[in-house]
């Protein structure tokens, strides 16, 4: 099979008449030029130049290949390009995974400067509660990245993007929203607005819960991470959830615990991240979680009052 660098000569050739001139051309030297041709010559077993005393002149077979080179150096140079503009956010697309309760607090903010800084890049999002799912979908190459809490780091490459408190969520008047924060011994018995086995989410906190000897009393439970806090709100119980799924104008109180409770969100690769998603989660890093001002501002008095 020819070479790229050989195509390249003839078609310089092709385009200047002459051998020097297309040594001039590629930055090459004339014999280097003329070997390129000779193999071409010898790979498809006919004269693909006519030396004449003014320079060369394609021959009949010549003029065949020299269009199809044409198209070979065209398709090489396009993919170059290409490539270069997805390293550079030029262009290309970026396959998104996260929890469904980041959409908002994590990844809105990000994607919302992607889309203004980078009209040219893709963007796919697909929302999860199963964080095996979410693996098996980096390990078969249909996602990118996946922005996950505490995933395993054993089998993937893991950016930690940000750090996200653990909240509880009260209705008006419940006897732990008087309270400026609460420990998490404060739960046992309490009626719990849980999680079921389908959200990950739910598992991680009885983990909690079992180490710390406490057992709240699960009146309901949901597969939807930021429907937890407003049940919570309408007077079923109490939940313990990530502050992400505490959205702006929460019916509720909100309240943060002592210590405070925090878990790690990280950027999930298969691999050491490519270029493009590597700017990503860069944009991950610098954002961080948003939350909503009101809800900020009651974890504020309540970490002041308990000193943290």
């Amino acid at each position: 099979m020819p070479s790229f660098r050989a195509l390249e000569c003839l078609v310089a050739v092709a385009d200047t008449g002459s051998i020097t001139q297309a040594a001039l051309l590629l930055h090459s030297s004339q014999p280097a030029v003329s070997h390129q041709i000779a193999s071409l010559e010898r790979e498809t077993r006919t004269a693909l130049l006519r030396r004449e005393a003014r320079g060369v002149k394609l021959t009949a077979a010549g003029r065949v290949a020299v269009a199809d080179a044409r198209r070979a150096v065209e398709a090489a140079t396009a993919a170059v390009r290409s490539a270069r503009a997805v390293g550079e956010a030029g262009g290309g697309s970026l396959r998104i995974g996260c929890a469904q309760s980041l959409t908002v607090a994590l990844l809105a903010p990000v994607l919302r400067d992607w889309r203004r800084r980078h009209p040219e890049v893709t963007i796919a999002l697909r929302e999860l509660t199963v964080m095996d799912e979410a693996l098996r979908l980096i390990e078969s190459d249909d996602l990118d990245v996946v922005v996950l809490p505490d995933p395993p780091s054993d089998r993937f490459h893991v950016t930690a993007v940000a750090e996200e408190e653990i909240v509880l969520a009260a209705p008006t008047g419940h006897p732990l929203s008087q309270r400026a924060a609460v420990r998490i011994q404060d739960l046992d018995g309490a009626p719990l607005v849980h999680f079921t086995a389908d959200n990950a989410l739910g598992a991680w906190l009885d983990q909690s819960f079992a180490r710390a000897g406490v057992q709240p009393e699960a009146v309901m439970r949901t597969s939807v991470t930021v429907a937890a806090p407003q049940l919570a709100a309408a007077g079923l119980g109490v939940a313990v959830c990530p502050v992400s799924a505490v959205t702006a104008g929460f019916p509720g109180v909100v309240r943060p615990f002592s210590p405070r409770w925090t878990r790690q969100l990280m950027a999930v690769t298969s691999a050491g991240p490519d270029p493009l998603v590597a700017r990503f989660i860069a944009g991950l890093r610098r954002h961080g979680v948003r939350v909503p001002r009101s809800v900020q501002t009651q974890l504020d008095a309540g970490a002041a009052v308990a000193g943290e």
